[in-house]
């Protein structure tokens, strides 16, 4: 038995730094082929180096490997250890496949609306290098951005199924956490705006904008990735009909529950309280039966992000 619990483990280790490499090389893809030709600066440190590329011509994957070792070395010592070794691999195979992405790819866009050779008799463009050559094509920036958006939540999310993340900007909103009450949420949200907006000084309006749409496109799809399709509820419902509802949520739906006891404010009296967590199929199944077993029911529906334990995902062993 043991045995048998060893090698699923090894097996699960080995899909983790798997899905490690196809995150790290999506998000160098993503960037390069989508974010990049179009200016765009989606947060974190290479964010900011897709700036520091479109300015001074720095290389994308030098700029990002320069800022993400010092912020993890800073993080370490500020915050201690708590950035795992396939963080640390993340923080190297990002650069790894970005550089192979600028060498062999350059920075020539996927999506656009035609590329030329010279600017002339064009309303809208955009430029990049092809080889020595300056080429100018003339951007899809909404269907860029939402594909842009698609790949880097996979890219992201991937990596964190796989128990690292991608350091950077996170690195810094943890250690202004910890000298601040603000949430780390808010910090992520604030620093990854901040270097959104970074992108006025190359003078388009338009990039801050399209920059944070991709964010939030982006952290729908991590969202997706990381906990998947499955959208769950926790109900709370106080009844006089206790065994007609609890019959029906052990039968008819075949979950569990908890029972709560408490003390009505307004009257002082006992009242009884079910406690249940559901997928949103059979919420909708109880919900729409909870008027024929207990009209008088009180109902508190509240959206769950995560649910851990027996019937739902397994708790993690670190």
């Amino acid at each position: 038995m043991t045995n048998s619990l060893e090698k699923k483990d090894w097996k699960k280790e080995v899909w983790s730094y798997c899905l490690l490499v196809i995150g790290s090389a999506l998000f160098a893809v993503g960037d390069v082929m989508f974010v990049n030709p179009y200016h765009l600066a989606p947060g974190g440190v290479y964010g900011l180096a897709n700036v520091f590329n479109a300015l001074w011509g720095w290389k994308i994957s030098v700029a990002g490997i320069c800022m993400d070792i010092p912020l993890l070395i800073i993080g370490t010592i500020i915050l201690g250890p708590k950035f795992g070794l396939k963080t640390i691999i993340s923080v190297i195979l990002i650069p790894v496949f970005t550089f192979i992405m600028e060498t062999t790819w350059g920075y020539k866009p996927l999506i656009h609306d035609g590329l030329f050779d010279s600017a002339e008799s064009l309303t809208s463009y955009l430029t990049y290098m092809d080889g020595d050559i300056e080429r100018y094509f003339q951007p899809d920036m909404f269907l860029n951005t939402v594909v842009a958006g698609l790949i880097y939540g996979v890219a992201i999310g991937v990596i964190f199924r796989a128990g690292a993340t991608s350091g950077g900007s996170d690195i810094i909103s943890m250690i202004i956490h910890k000298y601040t009450k603000i949430s780390l949420g808010t910090l992520v949200l604030i620093v990854d705006s901040l270097i959104s907006l970074t992108t006025l000084i190359i003078g388009d309006i338009r990039l801050p904008i399209y920059s944070i749409i991709l964010i939030f496109i982006e952290s729908k799809i991590i969202d997706l990735v990381v906990d998947g399709m499955k959208s769950y509820k926790t109900m709370f419902i106080v009844t006089d009909e206790l065994e007609a509802v609890r019959d029906y949520i052990l039968n008819d739906l075949g979950r569990g529950g908890t029972l709560l006891v408490g003390t009505g404010l307004y009257q002082g009296n006992e009242r009884k309280m079910i406690y249940v967590t559901l997928d949103r199929a059979d919420m909708v199944k109880l919900k729409s039966n909870l008027h024929r077993l207990d009209p008088k029911a009180f109902v508190n529906i509240m959206e769950s992000s995560e649910i851990l334990g027996y019937g739902f995902k397994a708790l993690p062993k670190e």
